[in-house]
This record gives C-alpha cells, structure tokens and sequence, in this order.
C-alpha cells in the first residue's frame, strides 16, 4: 500500500445566533475540489471513493432537500434532549437496547431537541450518508454509523421500530441500512462533470474510527487500541456486544465495526484538550504576541520535571469550545491539585491525564469484556505524540505499538479494495497488509 495526499481542508464550525453548526456546503464543496484534483492527478486511474466521518451528526432532507444546517455536537442544545428521552425510558433500559455509553450528543438526544422540524421531515441522514447523497443520489445508512444513534439495536444491528416507537419519532425518517463494501452508485452526471469522471462510491466503515480499527496492524485478538485524534477511542474489538449494567455504568459503548464485529470502547476527551488549548492561547496572543507550535510545546512538556495534575479529562466542562486551561485551573483549585504554571506543565499535564485515562480504559474493557490485554495499538493522529505514547506505555505497563498515523485513511481504502477483489480475505488479512506496508514504532513501559 502507498498513500499520497491530494487535498487537505480545514473544518471549522460556524456560530450563528440559534447555536453551533458544521458548514457542511464548504465541506462539499471541498470534497469535490479533491476529487477533482485527484482525478487531475491520475487521470483515468481512481477506481473509486469511500466516505468516513465523525459520527452522531446528520442532516435532515424533505424531497431531497436540506432542512437548516446540521448541528454541531458541541452546542449546548442537547442537554433538553437528554430530559425528554429518558422521561420516556430511562438510562438502564435505553443501554440494554442500543448498548451505547451515554454522550449528551449521541443522535437519539438530538433528535428530541428538534421539534416541528422534525414532523417536516422525510428522511434523516448522517455526515457520510449525506455527503453520498449529494454525490450519488443514494439514501441510505451506513451500519456501523448507524450504530451510533442510539436507534440501532445493539444485539440485531437493525433499526430498533420498538425504541422508535417508544420515542415517538417517525419511523419513515429513517433510510435502508447498508454494510461497509456496498455499492452507492457512480457519481451523478452534474457530479461527474465537476470531478472529471463518473466514480464509482463504495460504503466503508463509515464512522472513522469504524475505518481506524480496520488499519490497527494486528492479527491476534490480544490487544487494545486507541483512536486517538479529537477524541481518544479507547477499547478492544469483540465478536458480540457487551450489554451488562456494569458496562453501563463504567461508560462503555457498542458500537458496530466492519465484518460484523463490535468495538467495545470508552470515549476519552482527547486531542481536544491539545488543539482547544493552543487555539486559546493564539487568542490570547493577539494582545501579547507569543505563538507555540504543538511541536514546540510538546518540548518544552517533555523537560516538565516537577509533579503536574492528573485531571478528569472527562469531566464535561471539558466538552464545549472555549478556554480549556483556564477550566483545568479551576478543576485543579477544586481538586486540590498544583495548578501549571506554564503552558508546558498545561501540555504536560493534558499529555500525563490522557494516558492514564487510555491506561484505565483499557484495563477495564480487558476486565468488562472478559480479555487478556498484551499490547495497545496506538493509532490515528496521537501515534505522532512521543511524549504521549511514551507515557501511556508507562502508565499501563504495556507495550504501546504506534501507527500509523492515517489509520482511517487506510481502513476505508482497504474495505473498498476488497470490495472490488483487489485483495481478499478477513480482517486479519487486511490487518496483515497494513502491518506489512507501514511500520511502527514501539514503546516499551519504563
């Protein structure tokens, strides 16, 4: 396997006065900008294109047509819906049924904050789905995005018509299923035109860290991964979804993966911290100019010797955008914990709390799931953070395996190859590819 980056593009959320939304018609437009130049670069050669993205969010269409811009998962919106669905089942029921670790913004929340748009509605469908829509025509819902809704059935991976029910939403809203490696037709002619060639779309592992696990280099069970970009997906890959109270409360979710597989994890705040944190103090550096790169704060948190505070990254202040070091001060003052003095004890203590929260998170996905952990794979955009999986090896006393980097990248390309009979096999057969074409590194607990 060879990659080669044909475009890039920032996604920045767009405030307007009724909350928090994802400008999704930039997005498009930058998709089709890609395409085309991806088609410019290889004339003739692309066989095809799958689509991956965050998961939860979605638009919703009458007639084909887009009702208002999708909502961000950040916006405060959703608390109300957490209020409205469980007076109609609670907490306990609702994760017998969908098997999810309860997020304030997982869809079936969202959609109770959504009212007579709701009604106007004909059709609901996610990021990708919606994206696919645009390119091909298709309506319809990828599986293992699905999964995230809270409207699947954990145990069946069909569309819950009981829980639907039982939430008073309109069953015809919500499209055909379909599994990672379906065909969604070849691009639209006006499409076509824009991109140079009709292309062929292929469902992948729809939700990105659904496409990440697909590309974690290893062929036996013994391991645990981390997704770890914006937020950290912490868990182990299992044939059957875990359902018991216990993981209730634990806060872990069954979300469905590629081949009919179950990714049993636990969310983690993430790089977030990172980004959110720089983002800040850009900000503030408007007034008094002082810019640091990640690179260059990672260094300066590396040469951090005296004790940092080890906070709750989950804690849910932690969730909305805005000042990240000025709330880890205040949980430190009311934790009775050393508050950084300077932004290299901020990164170090953001570095030091993520990797005990992976640490713990694995070790209870090992005990939840009834598994032996012997390795964590380290995959996604924090495998480039030495400082980080340097310290998740030494808090958790395993080998930490990192890479690669453009996991999601790889898992959604080699669902589509074997799509087409480029490659064969199961997923440790794809797994071998990757293990073959892209070399990680190693951490060994100190």
């Amino acid at each position: 396997m060879r990659l080669q980056h044909v475009a890039r593009f920032s996604n920045a959320p767009v405030r307007t006065p009724d909350g928090l939304h994802w400008n999704l018609l930039e997005l498009y437009r930058q998709v089709l900008g890609g395409l085309a130049a991806a088609e410019r670069e290889a004339p003739g050669e692309i066989l095809g294109v799958g689509i991956d993205s965050w998961a939860v969010d979605y638009g919703l269409l009458r007639g084909g047509r887009l009702l208002g811009v999708p909502y961000h998962y950040r916006d405060d919106r959703t608390a109300a819906g957490v209020e409205r669905v469980h007076a109609r089942i609670d907490a306990a029921a609702l994760y017998r049924r969908n098997g999810l670790q309860h997020l304030p913004f997982n869809t079936v929340f969202q959609l109770a904050t959504e009212g007579p748009l709701l009604d106007l509605a004909d059709r609901l469908l996610l990021v990708p789905d919606l994206l696919a829509h645009w390119l091909t025509g298709a309506e319809v819902a990828e599986r293992t995005n699905a999964s995230t809704t809270g409207l699947l059935d954990a145990r069946t991976g069909e569309w819950d018509a009981g829980l639907v029910g039982v939430l008073g939403l309109p069953a015809g809203i919500l499209p055909r299923l379909v599994d990672p490696g379906a065909s969604l037709g070849a691009l639209s002619p006006d499409v076509a035109q824009v991109v140079g060639r009709a292309l062929e779309v292929t469902a992948v592992g729809s939700h990105d860290t659904a496409s990440a696990v697909v590309a974690v280099p290893a062929t036996d069970r013994d391991v645990a991964y981390v997704s770890c970009g914006t937020w950290g997906l912490v868990g182990v890959e299992l044939d059957a979804p875990v359902l018991t109270e216990e993981a209730r409360v634990a806060g872990f979710t069954n979300e469905g993966g590629v081949d009919g597989r179950t990714r049993f994890l636990h969310n983690v705040m993430g790089l977030w911290l990172l980004s959110e944190s720089i983002r800040t103090w850009e900000r503030e550096s408007t007034a008094a100019p002082r810019s640091s790169t990640l690179a260059e704060l990672l260094a300066e948190a590396a040469h951090v010797t005296a004790p940092v505070a080890l906070v709750d990254v989950d804690d849910p202040r932690f969730l909305p955008p805005g000042d990240i070091p000025g709330r880890i001060a205040a949980w430190c003052r009311e934790h009775d914990q050393p508050v950084p003095a300077t932004r290299g004890e901020y990164v170090r203590s953001i570095v030091e709390s993520l990797a005990q929260a992976f640490s713990d998170a694995v070790a209870t996905a090992a005990r939840l799931a009834g598994r032996t952990v012997t390795t964590i794979h380290v995959v996604g955009g924090g495998a480039q953070n030495i400082l980080l999986c340097q310290a998740t090896a030494d808090r958790s006393g395993l080998p930490v395996v990192a890479g690669p980097v453009e996991a999601t990248a790889i898992g959604n390309l080699l669902v589509q190859a074997r799509a087409r009979g480029l490659v064969g096999g199961g997923l440790e057969d794809l797994r071998a590819l990757v293990a073959a074409a892209f070399a990680p590194e190693r951490y060994e607990p100190r």
